[in-house]
């Protein structure tokens, strides 16, 4: 373990965390040159009841560890969660004080937390175990009321108190949820934690979104998604997809836009997968409830259209994309065939495939299907009947 001389702790319900929390603890860090800084959500917050549809601890956990990546010496500390129950702040510094034995704690809090920080379970004890670090809102810097409290505490308790410049936006996270119900506040998050929270229709945010306007922001807010390992096969589909459709006049903007989301919950694993189902009223059939590449199209198309305002076409696209089906559309064709066929991928006889595609679709798209049941039989794994059906469909017309 590092020797940390100065350590400050951050705690709150982080629900969600947002840009004015992150900006905020880095100013902290900064101005009282801290080694470490903890983020801290807490299980349960002992002064306020947690919303009600409020993720749950892990959820919070995660997002935060995605809004403070990047932020120097900070570290999402998860102390609260498994100590589960009331999040008394006392408790949690008496287990940092034995986790790192000999540093100096600072008690970072906001304005309205300082004002009643007398009236905390334990406050004396609290107070003189930690600094504290008042960082008053960017529109109400140093309030009278924070040195009248600064001035009680000291001579009520000893207190030991700073006061950080801060010049972080002011957004409560209270308003923030109001505004993800509406489709807005995007503004006020890092990009990763405003698609996981879209993915999972938090906050009320499955009401839907403004179709699709800014591809620009679209691909990044499509490639935060992704584990990093996936960024390059999806911006090699959206690249031959865009191609495909210009040589067989489907729409390239549909293309591209279904290229960029056709993986956009691939990330998650079987049991997320699962709850989205649940949660939109996916209905899978025995394979599916398994299988978690064919239910990541599912999903992915879902996410889409409810999230990200995508056209029933582009759903189709990306719905299909997997398995395909028998009656595709030009779309579903292209984005199936940029899938398999896109820069990256390295398999044999792909050159000869990706030729037959800008000569013959639905022979190239057969070849696709044929080439995946192969590999499925060989793997002793099931066929899905969509693709059975696609392929007797595809023979049926590259026959007659």
């Amino acid at each position: 373990m590092l020797d940390y001389k100065r350590i400050g702790l951050y705690g709150g319900t982080f629900n969600p965390p947002h840009i004015g929390h992150i900006q905020a603890a880095k100013s902290a860090a900064e101005q009282l040159r801290l080694d470490l800084l903890l983020l801290t959500p807490s299980a349960l917050p002992p002064h306020k009841e947690l919303p009600d549809q409020s993720p749950d601890g892990e959820a919070r956990m995660e997002m935060l560890r995605m809004a403070s990546k990047g932020l120097c010496c900070a570290e999402a500390d998860d102390t609260e969660l498994r100590r589960g129950g009331k999040s008394y702040t006392v408790h949690t510094l008496e287990q940092l004080q034995e986790r790192y034995p000999g540093a100096e704690f600072w008690l970072l809090v906001g304005t309205d937390m300082f004002l009643t920080l007398q009236d905390w379970y334990q406050s004396e004890r609290i107070l003189s175990m930690v600094r504290v670090a008042v960082f008053p809102r960017a529109s109400q810097p140093r309030l009278p009321a924070i040195e009248r409290q600064r001035q009680y505490l000291t001579a009520a308790y000893g207190a030991r108190v700073d006061v950080v410049v801060n010049t972080a936006v002011d957004i409560s996270s209270s308003h923030l949820r109001e505004l993800l119900a509406q489709g807005l506040g995007r503004e006020y998050l890092h990009p990763d934690v405003y698609n996981y929270i879209a993915c999972r229709g938090l906050y009320g945010m499955r009401a839907g979104r403004e179709p699709v306007r800014d591809l620009d922001g679209l691909r990044s807010a499509a490639l935060s998604m992704l584990a990093p390992k996936r960024v390059p096969h999806v911006l090699g589909c959206e690249e031959e997809a865009v191609k495909l459709a210009g040589r067989w006049g489907a729409d390239p903007e549909k293309a591209r836009i279904a290229a960029l989301l056709h993986d956009c919950t691939k990330r998650l694993e079987l049991p997320q997968q699962l709850q989205l189902c649940r949660q939109y009223g996916i209905i899978l059939d025995k394979i599916e409830e398994t299988a978690n590449k064919l239910l990541h199209a599912k999903t992915g198309a879902t996410i889409a259209r409810e999230n990200f305002g995508v056209s029933d076409e582009v759903y189709g696209a990306i719905y299909w994309h997997t398995t395909g089906k028998a009656d595709m559309t030009l779309l579903e064709k292209v984005i199936y065939l940029a899938d398999y066929i896109e820069p990256s991928r390295v398999f044999p006889g792909v050159e000869e495939l990706r030729a037959l595609a800008y000569r013959d679709l639905d022979s190239a798209l057969l070849r696709g299907l044929e080439m995946t049941v192969e590999e499925m039989k060989e793997k002793g794994s099931p066929v899905h009947p969509a693709t059975v059906r696609a392929q007797d469909w595809l023979k049926g017309k590259t026959n007659a």
